[in-house]
């Protein structure tokens, strides 16, 4: 039986926000390509910067600010928060908490394009890009960024709050720690540990294990300095978190079904 199309808003007008809003729509085309309704109507971005307030970004209105999320005409949207980026990684973690929904209200969106194995799994508020590869036993926790095509193979996992940029790829075993930031084109080897709340360099390639709440870049990657004060503000609100990759969510992870692993979104 194919889940009645609910309506979703997308907390971020910015670049992240705006791949997530044609991702939606990419699915819904996919969707109604194979006689089914699209699993999302998207409604709007939502955006603190009242200058956004009433425009339009790619067609998509933008409706106000995030507490909008309470508003009784939204109250059964689901919500993906799409921000963050190297200078401050940590913002959607803080939008998160200030948001304070439970874990139902927020969807998990996947790109049509992207290979998901019915053995990974996708924790709720996660965003799955273009041609984003998960082969086999894939944990991806809450609220993760992949970006185009990434690859995560075999026993990789991924904590809450972490962002893959764009053609990332991981080595089977590898354990990003919550809030990680691996840079786009980055390599890590297989059994390696990126720790919580780290930042890894764009081309970079990691062949040890990265500490939590530091910088680091080059090929082999080797530490440049201490994380910025907001991603180090997370780590020790975490309690210094060792970076092993996130803790068992078997209620709030999805498993991908085998009709839908091949491309579509899921809640």
């Amino acid at each position: 039986m194919t889940a009645p199309t609910e309506s979703l808003l997308i907390f971020g007008a910015g670049g992240f926000a705006r791949e997530t809003a044609q991702a939606v729509r990419d699915a819904a085309a996919a969707d109604r390509e194979r006689g089914r309704a699209p699993r999302w109507r998207l409604a709007g971005h939502l955006d603190d910067d009242p200058a956004l307030h009433g425009r339009e970004v790619d067609g998509v209105p933008v409706l106000g600010a995030g507490e909008l999320v309470h508003a009784h005409r939204h109250r059964d949207a689901r919500v993906v928060v799409c921000v963050g980026s190297p200078r401050d990684y940590a913002v959607r973690a803080r939008l998160v908490r200030r948001l304070d929904l439970p874990e139902s209200r927020y969807a998990t969106v996947v790109h049509p394009t992207a290979a998901v194995s019915a053995s990974s799994v996708l924790g709720p508020g996660s965003v799955l890009l273009a041609h984003c590869v998960l082969t086999a036993a894939v944990r991806v926790g809450a609220h993760v960024a992949v970006m185009p095509h990434a690859v995560l193979t075999h026993d990789d996992a991924v904590g809450d709050f972490a962002t893959l940029a764009s053609g990332v790829r991981l080595g089977g075993g590898v354990r990003l720690g919550r809030g990680a930031y691996v840079g786009a084109g980055a390599l890590v080897r297989e059994d390696t540990t990126v720790g919580a709340w780290s930042l890894t360099g764009m081309g970079s390639t990691v062949l040890a294990d990265v500490p939590p709440g530091e910088v680091w870049a080059g090929s082999p990657a080797r530490r440049l300095r201490e994380a910025g004060g907001p991603a180090l503000d997370e780590l020790r609100a975490d309690g210094g978190d060792t970076g092993r990759g996130p803790a068992a969510r078997t209620g709030a992870e999805t498993r991908m079904r085998p009709e839908t692993r091949m491309g579509s979104t899921v809640g």
